[in-house]
């Protein structure tokens, strides 16, 4: 628990003394993008809509190809051991 607790305490401080700083960096309340607009925010969320479901593709095809890796390994391992050569000791 001690060794949560010390980095924790930390993150805490530093979050404390740099989170005034960032809230007085822009006074005029635009974020790092600028001013926006109906445009950009339209623009933003066609982007957060055409991520998820490109982000599930891409996800579901790499497990897709992890477990064909998966099985192939487990079906040569089985190969293996049925083979006589490999059986038995010295």
């Amino acid at each position: 628990m001690r060794r949560l607790l010390s980095p924790l305490l930390l993150a805490l401080l530093a979050l404390a003394l740099l989170a005034p700083a960032a809230g007085a960096r822009n006074p005029g309340g635009q974020g790092f993008y600028g001013e926006t607009n109906d445009v950009v925010v339209t623009n933003a969320g066609f982007l957060v809509i055409a991520f998820f479901p490109l982000f599930i593709l891409v996800m579901s095809v790499l497990q897709s190809r992890l477990d064909k890796r998966k099985h192939a390994r487990m079906d040569a391992k089985k190969r293996r051991s049925a083979a006589p050569e490999w059986r038995g000791g010295w």
